[in-house]
């Protein structure tokens, strides 16, 4: 990116305001700093938008498809036109539906439980945990990791050659690497997938925080993604897509909401008509104040304009990789290369350091929040530092004391809510910590390193 670019994006697009941009921390070297939220990828902070707007219903809430009171018709409307606006912001086809759920883990395990029981499921190893363990009870075909979004359409095409054609298959695949940040070939892997007779489940939760993700563009078969990492609040996420395996499947929960009718059977038993809309994956009373979040924040990415949030996100990915280049040390982990395109998700180690232990110093020195681990993505992480497949790991939990050797990696994450003097901080903090090495002692406590008191 040039520097008249650079500049432009600045100016025509400033931060989204967030939940804590304003919140300041100690520091262990004494005073406090604004904290610089660096860990989008696990949990962005919620749009003051999305807070605002769950603000004003909370005096309002009801019980949602329960009551015929004024706030119980009310949040039911509430509750089905965020099902509408999540509908229409993944470009949804006329008959797919979206189902509430908890989180993109949820939805996945959702699907999951609903599809056909002689299903074939081809996943690549590099999948979050969210998308690579679900289908344990399915014929599972796990794929090596590719080194060129070209490579991952061929690998897919082959396996999907070698199966048993007469049977239903599903892909599972990633829209952006919550390690790498790089974007996958979505669109050609579904194409692959259905010119082999296969369906096709876009994990959706790296991707739709940062780009537009439409259904029908992508042709994929089923979208899941969590509210959390779309900068809503609460427990919440959607899965979105085809309706006849849900259909066909029992319900996810048994319970109300999900039941038409029960009635009692001559010999005894309970009998059950199950809904065949959303509804039968819903059992129970749903997240109301979840889904108006999420739909909610769906409606202020779409009126920000996902292109000019690409083109800042863009300057900012810039800004931190062209830092981390100037500092030997640092190695920055790829699948695809420099120049495959990404979101805001770097990870990366240090040579001679531990990295929980750079992690903790940007915390406790610098007032900075990164993520440190395998991120929930072991398989990937360790084909990345080309470790051991055996070697132990934990999902973000060091295996190593400050200056040992770690199978762990660091990763920056930042979106629409992240401003400049955030990711310009970072980028000083990793040359500093490298020049000039931490100013603290730290140890290791329950697993994780933590400032020496």
């Amino acid at each position: 990116m040039s520097v008249s670019t650079a500049a432009s994006a600045q100016s025509v697009c400033a931060p989204l305001p967030v939940l804590g941009r304003d919140v300041t921390v100690p520091l262990v070297t004494g005073g406090e700093v604004t904290y610089a939220a660096l860990d989008y990828a696990a949990s962005a902070p919620a749009l003051q938008r999305v807070w605002d707007d769950v603000a004003a219903y909370a005096p309002y809430y009801g019980s949602v498809h329960r009551g015929a009171g004024y706030l119980s018709q009310l949040s039911t409307d509430l509750f089905e036109n965020a099902r509408r606006t999540v509908a229409e912001f993944l470009d949804c086809r006329a008959d797919d539906q979206v189902i509430f759920t908890r989180s993109t883990t949820d939805s996945l395990n959702l699907l999951a439980r609903a599809i056909p029981a002689d299903c074939q499921v081809f996943v690549f190893e590099t999948e979050h945990h969210a998308s690579l363990l679900p289908w344990q009870d399915a014929r599972v075909t796990y794929l090596n990791a590719p080194r060129t979004p070209q490579q991952a359409v061929e690998t897919l095409e082959r396996a999907l050659a070698d199966r048993d054609p007469h049977g239903p298959a599903l892909v599972c695949v990633t829209g952006a690497s919550n390690v790498t940040g790089e974007l996958w070939p979505v669109r050609e892997l579904a194409a692959a997938a259905h010119a082999h007779g296969a369906r096709i489940v876009l994990d959706a939760a790296q991707l739709a925080p940062h780009h537009p993700v439409s259904t029908q563009d992508l042709d994929v078969d089923w979208v899941a993604f969590s509210g959390h990492k779309l900068y809503a609040p609460f427990g919440s996420g959607v899965l979105a897509g085809r309706a006849d395996w849900l259909v066909a499947a029992e319900p996810y929960l048994a319970g109300g909401g999900a039941s038409r009718k029960v009635t009692r059977r001559e010999d005894g038993g309970v009998a059950v008509q199950w809904h065949e809309t959303a509804a039968r994956h819903e059992a129970g009373s749903p997240n109301v104040i979840g889904a108006y979040s999420i739909a909610s924040a769906c409606k202020a990415l779409t009126e920000a304009g996902f292109d000019t949030l690409v083109a800042r996100e863009q300057h900012l990915i810039t800004k931190v990789r062209e830092g981390l280049a100037e500092v030997p040390e640092v190695r920055i982990l790829s699948l695809f290369g420099d120049d495959a395109p990404r979101v805001g998700v770097i990870s990366f180690v240090v040579d001679g350091w531990n990295s929980s232990h750079f992690a903790a110093a940007l915390s406790a020195e610098y007032g900075i929040g990164v993520r440190d681990g395998l991120f929930c993505a072991h398989p990937l992480v360790r084909t990345l530092l080309g470790s051991d497949p055996q070697t132990q790991g934990e999902c973000g939990a060091p295996e190593a004391a400050p200056g040992e050797k770690s199978l762990n990696a660091i990763r920056v994450s930042f979106g629409a809510g992240t401003p400049d003097e955030h990711v310009e901080r970072f980028v000083i903090a990793v040359r500093e910590l490298v020049r000039d090495g931490a100013k603290w002692q730290y140890r290791t406590e329950d697993g994780r390193c933590v400032p020496a008191v």
